[in-house]
């Protein structure tokens, strides 16, 4: 825990509220813990360290750009191997091997016509020596099982493309 952290919950200045809590019948299997202070221009650190960097806007939404992640970036990378776990789940399931696959997550942030902020996702998934149809077949089943795909499901949109060799 960051000393920041633990000294303002040492006065009692955090206090931990629910405001809504969903339940769903779980076992937890792994949890982490990432804290980022400043938002998009800060730090953020995974409570083991294993996470650790300084996070900037990009140029395009008005930030200097450079060697620095963001958001996005991060979302991007968590789906897209998590997706991918999830293919290798489902191949394994119908026998197919994948060979040398990858998934390339596209994250994008925009303004709906009310003035929020929004994601969308395009998933590609590169799957060599498979036909249209067992491909098409693993992508949509991937996408039912992978837990960013269940938890963004009805919330953004999300493309699903199967590229092929030609």
């Amino acid at each position: 825990m960051n000393s920041c952290f633990r000294h303002h919950q040492m006065l009692g200045i955090l206090k931990q509220t629910k405001l809504l809590k969903l339940f769903y019948a779980m076992k937890n299997l792994y949890k982490t813990k990432v804290t980022t202070h400043g938002g998009r221009n800060g730090h953020t650190r995974s409570e083991d360290g294993i996470l650790d960097m300084e996070l900037k806007k990009p140029e395009g939404l008005g930030g200097p750009g450079g060697d620095y992640s963001n958001p996005e970036q991060l979302f991007a990378a968590g789906y897209s191997a998590c997706y991918g776990s999830a293919l290798e789940v489902v191949a394994e399931k119908h026998k197919v091997d994948l060979g040398d696959y990858s998934v390339t997550a596209t994250v994008k942030l925009g303004k709906t016509d009310s003035g929020n902020l929004q994601l969308s996702a395009t998933l590609d998934s590169y799957i060599p020596g498979v036909d249209v149809e067992t491909g098409e077949k693993l992508v949509n089943e991937a996408h039912e099982i992978c837990p960013y795909s269940r938890a963004t499901r009805d919330n953004i949109d999300v493309t699903l493309n199967l590229l092929l060799d030609e």
